[in-house]
């Protein structure tokens, strides 16, 4: 029998890991390849999205079964690799489990419902707050109780409800018939606006308005987070892995952390981000209590007119900006690290220096027209 050349279909493609999945899958270099790539995601993409990446997009709602089912089982007899890089959110945590599972279960229902489907491996995409319990949650995170950093793939479930835990069940359930792996990663860092936590675009929208107002760039959070250790993942080194993963037989039916191997303080990154928008760098200032989200909430129109201003590509502040996903990340009393000795052990050696990564990501955001160009 032939052996037949990988499809992944790409579930999420317009968000960060998406976007930068579906380009590392189309290197003329990419593991396993050459791949055929299918990218799928609620609502069609525009202008900003670079559709060459793709060999089809398809828009489908994951959360209704029949439109699923429509847009998807006639590729069904052709998917080998489904990465899924994608979530709802919603502020209940149960809802969120039942919402985020019933995607993906409508998703895998269809491409397993071909008589011989050649669906070989899953790949799903989690993160930290594996770890950290519901950091969202304006009840619980006020006494959460975590695992000590830096955080571990083998360490036990935390007994909160988490809809990551759920996802990871789902895709066990298929093995060994289907073999899955797990790339819970960090803050990420990359380009797109439809990344529901997008940490970059929001820095920059709001360093964007400090300067138009001429307001200082102050940071929002506490003493700890400003003083003490962080990781980021930049989401060229998270495609290598769930590509890696996806191909490499001894990183099956695992789960891994991903980060780019380095660490910062957000004192020193704060510095490299004050420089790289443009604006001026202000020390924490404990005395008085900052809300960025309250700070932002008005300034809607602020942002309109630098859009404006500078020509860049049409959004509005609410969707591409979520400043309360951020808030909770600069107050944590616990340092946000990663162990990546797992992946080394299991020769995965892909790292990023973060800093760089911070500047090559915000030059892409540029690029695509989504934040202003300012002479220095």
């Amino acid at each position: 029998m032939a052996h037949q050349s990988p499809v992944a279909l790409v579930v999420g493609v317009t968000g960060m890991a998406g976007l930068s999945l579906a380009k590392a899958l189309k290197q003329p270099d990419c593991l396993g390849g050459p791949w055929k790539v299918y990218g799928a995601a609620r609502h069609s993409p525009d202008e900003w999205f670079p559709s060459s990446i793709l060999d089809s997009f398809i828009t489908f709602d994951a959360v209704n079964s029949a439109d699923t089912r429509a847009k998807l089982l006639p590729i069904a007899n052709e998917v080998t690799h489904l990465f899924w890089v994608t979530f709802q959110l919603v502020a209940d945590e149960e809802v969120k489990i039942s919402v985020n599972k019933s995607m993906l279960l409508n998703v895998l229902t269809v491409l397993k419902s071909y008589p011989s489907s050649p669906l070989t491996h899953i790949t799903v995409q989690t993160g930290t707050k594996h770890y950290l319990g519901p950091v969202h949650d304006p009840v619980q995170s006020t006494k959460l109780i975590c695992h000590e950093p830096p955080f571990e793939e083998n360490m036990p479930r935390l007994s909160y409800p988490n809809f990551y835990y759920a996802l990871e069940d789902l895709v066990k359930s298929y093995a060994p018939s289907i073999t899955y792996s797990i790339h819970r990663s960090s803050i990420i860092i990359g380009a797109s606006p439809r990344s529901a936590y997008n940490m970059l675009m929001v820095l920059a929208t709001y360093a964007a308005i400090c300067r138009q107002v001429g307001l200082p760039f102050r940071f929002p959070g506490n003493r700890y987070t400003w003083e003490h250790f962080c990781d980021m993942t930049d989401a060229r080194v998270l495609a290598k892995q769930h590509v890696w993963a996806a191909v490499t037989k001894k990183a099956k039916n695992q789960a891994f952390n991903c980060t780019n191997g380095d660490v910062f303080a957000w004192k020193s990154m704060w510095k490299v981000l004050c420089k790289t928008f443009a604006v001026k760098f202000v020390d924490l200032d404990e005395k008085e209590e900052f809300d960025l989200v309250q700070f932002m909430r008005d300034k809607g129109e602020v942002w309109d007119q630098i859009v404006e201003e500078y020509g860049l590509h049409k959004t509005k502040l609410e969707e591409i900006a979520c400043f309360d996903a951020l808030v909770p990340v600069f107050r944590f009393e616990f340092q946000l690290v990663s162990s990546m000795n797992k992946s080394k052990n299991y020769e995965f050696f892909e790292y990023a220096e973060t800093f760089n990564s911070v500047k090559f990501w915000v030059m892409k955001l540029r690029e695509m027209n989504l934040i202003p160009i300012y002479e220095h």
